[in-house]
């Protein structure tokens, strides 16, 4: 028996590869599949099997392809409907796959049709949990993803997902391993942890919803505070997970098209695409395209582009570094944006070649604003999350977190000049450039966030553990 847990960082998102004696099964596939492709055929191994632990909101599952590619059958567990051929299991639903078995243990709560797969071994004992968004290292599901119409509320989903983990996932032996869907990172969940296995006793005694002295009443107010709006792509990507959506070489194939700096403008002319620059930040401050919006490559990309671009059918036209188009494209499919048009030849030199327009954006150092600050009343903006800001932050200053940047727009100063941080560097610089395509220019970015402005000794007031926000 082999498990591989494949890691999407960038999306801190765990699949899984599993082969027994020639069989495989692929647990929450990205929607690219050439790497179980491969990896079966290395193995001299067929895919037997693609278990889906629940409609994936923040990303694409690469079920359907690889379904198409390998003649393998989708699972899903009660409740799922789709629009495509599935298996949609009973509660307790054994599965084999060579020597070993995958039992369906269906546990409602983060959605309806939310499983945990069990697997055990050529003995016969359990050996590992694909515990899907059910159960995270350090947290679970949130439960507010699958309200229909008012007919459930997220209270009711918390209560599924306490007698689920406490019927299904809680009785297991210690000893078993479990794989989740998600880490840190992941917005489907509040606290996830940067591990990405561990054993089910370890997670008893240090996650929180799994206390066993823990009431129902108890377990609904911690799991539902706090929870802040999912973003607006989620149901887009719902929608594609459970209806299908096109072969990702057919969307690379049509996306990947070279154009001139003329060629580009005119699209951009042309249509109403946004143009993504996925650059480092450094790069973009000196020097872009007016009005591009910067998401760079180097920080969590896709799910920042579905949180700020959201709709799945938005045009894109990209301004890449040299090499990573596809790349870039690859990754925009992930969360379902199929609709590029195409990318700058030749990168933003070939732009500044053709002497097109560009714009900048001014960026300094924390210890040049310190300076400021001694001298005159500035207005700072934090575009940090809520728990970040919260824990610490420059006095005085204003939180316009990037997530929900679009219901701040007001808070900005039309005239006067304000400064712009977050942690690092990365957020504050998509906020910048969101900013001016909205034609807000009077803003200086803050290089290096947070980090380097608590060591210029800007005043910041009293740290506050996150954990006892």
């Amino acid at each position: 028996m082999k498990i591989e847990q494949i890691y999407t960082g960038c999306l801190a998102q765990g699949a899984y590869y599993v082969e027994s004696n020639g069989e495989v099964a692929v647990i929450d596939p990205l929607r690219e599949v050439k790497p179980y492709l491969k990896r079966a055929k290395l193995d001299n191994a067929k895919i037997k099997y693609i278990f889906e632990t629940h409609f994936h909101a923040d990303f694409v599952s690469g079920h359907v392809t690889l379904a198409k590619e390998t003649g393998a059958d989708i699972i899903f567990g009660p409740n799922a409907t789709t629009s495509f051929n599935a298996i949609i299991a009973e509660d307790n639903q054994i599965f084999k796959v060579g020597n070993i078995t995958i039992t369906v243990l269906h546990t409602p709560g983060h959605t309806m049709e939310s499983s945990v797969y069990l697997l055990k071994d050529e003995n016969g004992k359990d050996h590992a949990i694909f515990s899907g968004d059910t159960l995270f290292l350090g947290d679970v599901g949130r439960p507010d993803l699958a309200q229909k119409l008012g007919s459930l509320t997220e209270e009711d989903l918390a209560g599924f997902l306490y007698n689920s983990l406490r019927t299904k996932v809680m009785p297991l032996a210690d000893d078993v391993i479990v794989y989740p869907a998600h880490g840190a990172g992941s917005s489907c969940g509040k606290n996830l942890s940067k591990e990405t296995v561990d054993t089910l006793g370890n997670q008893k005694v240090t996650n929180y919803a799994l206390r066993a002295d823990m009431t129902k009443e108890e377990f609904i107010k911690e799991v539902t505070d706090g929870l802040l709006p999912p973003p607006s792509y989620f149901p887009l990507n719902v929608q594609m997970n459970k209806e299908g959506y096109d072969d990702f070489q057919d969307v690379l194939a049509r996306s990947a098209r070279a154009l001139s700096p003329d060629a580009f403008e005119a699209a951009a002319n042309e249509t109403e695409a946004i143009i993504l620059d996925v650059r480092h930040q450094n790069e973009f401050a000196k020097g872009h395209i007016p009005r591009a919006i910067f998401i760079g490559l180097d920080g969590s990309f896709a799910p920042w582009v579905g949180a700020l671009i959201a709709d799945v059918k938005q045009p894109i036209l990209l301004v890449t570094p040299k090499g990573l188009e596809a790349e870039t494209i690859t990754r925009l499919s992930r969360v379902g944006f199929d609709k590029t048009l195409g990318y700058l030849e030749g990168g933003f030199i070939a732009w500044k070649k053709a002497s097109k327009e560009y714009d900048t954006v001014t960026s300094i150092k924390a210890d040049t604003l310190k300076g400021i600050k001694e001298d005159e009343d500035v207005l700072v903006f934090d575009v940090r999350k809520e728990g970040e800001f919260l824990s610490e932050h420059v006095l005085n200053a204003k939180h316009t977190p990037l997530d929900y940047l679009n219901n701040y727009l007001t808070a900005f100063p039309s005239q006067k000049t304000f400064y712009v941080h977050c942690a690092g560097g990365y957020r504050s610089m998509i906020a910048a450039s969101i900013l001016k395509s909205r034609g807000i220019h009077n803003l200086i970015d803050i290089a290096g966030g947070f980090e380097a402005i608590k060591k210029s000794k800007i005043q910041v007031s009293d740290y506050v553990c996150p954990s006892t926000l």
